[in-house]
Order: structure tokens, then sequence, then C-alpha cells
């Protein structure tokens, strides 16, 4: 079985806690491992460190603007080097032995075609002592991923087959790399594979770029700002989505995502939307909340 894993790290100002993340990437068991670190502009020791740690033959790194995370991943996924698995990894989170041994394995089922695998996340505070979390049970469908957005970009392992799919098109619009990346693999037919024991411990701290809201009060204050906003997430996606894959998507699929990206434009689409019983997911304040955004046309 071919074992080898390109991790995708994406630093800034991360001298806190990364030769901890580090040191659990360098712990990780029978994977052939390589790293590539992207650094966005950091000021702190944060190159310092990384340039030990090549010196040391660990990793290869570089750095570049400031593009913030979304962008700064995507350009790593395009300078990777070929490998049979690519993960994606945060600063200042710490992997379990055995994340990438897992990933590996179950990937290696799907060999030949594009496949995704992510788990759920274990929630720590700065002292890595565990705190409650949201415990997530997606669907895992084409329709759920395109009004529910639950994945966490640190669980996620790719096969090269996918890579291939998702160079094809760079979307100008993507907010975080981890949902178009879902939703692409989901478009395409991917296998997805979702493991529901968490590998990796997640670090919430006050310095966190994204981090993961836990408390009911946090949540919804997150929706309301993004409603607040009108940034239609969901429908700029899908518009991306057709401009990069409508050739590939199957009728069903592409009438789906013509709906969610023009449903403003007309009244047919917006009433399909509203009553298509496919398009849901498991959490019933996303249910109720999406059907709100359709109604409002900010979706």
């Amino acid at each position: 079985m071919h074992n080898n894993v390109t991790v995708l790290l994406s630093t800034f100002n991360g001298e806190k806690y990364l030769k901890e993340q580090l040191h659990s990437l360098y712990t990780q068991e029978t994977v052939d491992l390589s790293i590539l670190v992207r650094d966005d502009g950091s000021t702190d020791r944060t190159c310092a460190i990384l340039d030990e740690e090549q010196s040391a033959g660990r990793l290869s790194w570089y750095n570049g603007e400031n593009k913030g995370p979304a962008l700064s991943f995507w350009e790593l996924l395009y300078k990777a080097p070929e490998s049979s698995y690519y993960s994606f990894c945060d600063q200042d989170d710490v992997w379990d032995k055995d994340k990438l041994e897992t990933a590996v394995k179950i990937l290696s089922k799907s060999a030949g075609k594009p496949a995704l695998y992510f788990c759920q996340t274990r929630l720590v505070n700065s002292e890595l002592k565990e705190i409650e979390s949201v415990k997530i049970s997606p669907l895992l469908t084409y329709e759920e991923s395109l009004i529910y957005h639950f994945i966490t970009g640190c669980t996620i392992v790719i096969n090269n087959e996918l890579r291939k799919e998702l160079l094809k098109y760079t979307p100008d619009f993507m907010r975080m790399h981890d949902v178009w990346i879902y939703l692409v693999a989901q478009a395409v037919g991917a296998d997805i594979h979702f493991d529901s024991t968490p590998h990796i411990s997640y670090r919430q701290h006050g310095n966190n770029v994204i981090g993961q809201e836990h408390s009911i009060i946090g949540i919804w204050k997150g929706r309301i700002k993004r409603i607040r906003k009108n940034e239609c997430i969901r429908s700029r996606l899908a518009q991306e989505l057709l401009k990069g894959y409508s050739n590939i998507l199957d009728t069903e699929k592409r009438e789906l995502a013509i709906a969610v990206a023009h449903y403003k434009k007309s009244i047919t689409s917006w009433i399909k939307l509203l009553f298509n019983r496919k398009l849901t997911c498991k959490p019933v304040a996303i249910r109720i909340s999406s059907r709100i955004a359709i109604l409002a046309k900010i979706f």
C-alpha cells in the first residue's frame, strides 16, 4: 500500500504552539511523511522556528504575502509535490499518533477514485485540557454540502485523485478552503469517509484565526453577523461550482446548483429551493436558518 502523505501547513505568527504541533507530526505512525509549510507573513519567531526545522531536514518551507488561511492553503495545494495523499494542518493543534495512519487505511479503499477523509474533533483549551466538543453527525450528501458547513480543515485528508479534480478550477470566492474542498468532493462524486472518532486535539485559544465556536450563544451570534453582512455565502459558492464543474455535474446536481446560485433571479428556482426536501441536514437550527435565509434572499 502506498502511504506517502504530504502535510500542508500554513503558519502565521504561530511561535507559541508551533513546535508542539510539529512534534505531533514527526511522531505519526507507519506513514511516509513529508511536510510543506507556507508562512503567511509572520512577524514573530515562526520563520526562525521553521528555519531550524528545515535545517534539521524535517520539513520544507517558504514564505509569502499575507493572503489569509484559505488562499494560503490553496497555494500549498498547488505547489505540493506529487503524493498519494495530502493532509491539511493548522499551526496550533496536536495530532494523535494514529491520525494519518487511520486516514490512509480508510482512503486506500478508494484506490483510483477521488476520495476525502475527515474526522470528529476533540476540542481542547490552550493547555490541551479537553472541553465540550461539538459532535457532528453529517448526512454526507451533496444537498447537505450546499447548506451546512461543518467540516474542519485540519481533519481533512484527500487522495491525489481528488487533488487533481480540485486543481482544475480556482474559485474567485472561496471563504474557507475546507468548505470548498468538501463541496467539490461531493459534486464530483468522490468517496466521502467520516470518522466519528477524534484523532486530533483542536486547540481553542485567544489567537485563533479560525476556531470552532462551541457555545450556543456564540454560534447564533455568528449566524446573525453573517445575515447582517448579507454575504450570501451558499449561493456564491454554488455559482463558483457551476463555473468550474458544470460540465461534469450530473443533471440533478447541476439543476440544484443552478437553483441555489440563481434563486434570486427566478421565482421558480426560489420556490424549488424553498420546498426541496433533500436540501436538509440533521441540526434543526441549520434547517430553520437556511429556510429563513432563502425566504429573505440572503442564502
